[in-house]
């Protein structure tokens, strides 16, 4: 089974404990690093100053609303760039406005999620992100 490096950019810490419990219930071994704005995401995936040491997730869980840059910015920069480009980008976020699910995926996003509103949805959440790694494994 593929153990996979998840890198999540987000700033609330309530969302990166209910997003860390469950994917502690994937069907996948998850080792994930949290960055908490848009500059630490983009400093770590090209690893710049504090990140030269780190290893390249295998996957990006992405929040678009975040501090220093937003996650449209880092998303911009992650597919601009030919060493990060393929590195699959989930966003997950509470925005579920027409135009953010569009901006993301004409960026490239591999996937968009709507953070669930309960603590509850976000083993729906592990079903969808256990299906997308199925198709990178």
């Amino acid at each position: 089974m593929k153990r996979f490096r998840v890198l999540m950019i987000e700033d609330n810490p309530g969302d990166v404990l209910l997003t860390s419990e469950a994917l502690q219930e994937s069907k996948y071994v998850v080792d994930i690093e949290v960055v908490h704005n848009g500059k630490d995401g983009v400093d770590y995936l090209f690893r710049r100053e504090k990140f030269e040491e780190v290893d390249r997730p295998d996957l990006v869980l992405l929040d678009i609303n975040l501090p220093l840059k937003t996650g449209h910015q880092v998303l911009q920069e992650i597919k601009a760039n030919v060493a990060t480009r393929e590195i699959p980008v989930i966003m997950l976020t509470t925005s579920s406005t027409q135009e953010d699910i569009l901006t993301s995926y004409q960026e490239q996003a591999s996937c968009y999620i709507v953070k669930p509103s309960e603590a509850d949805q976000y083993f729906d959440f592990i079903k969808v992100f256990d299906k997308f790694c199925s198709t990178i494994e």
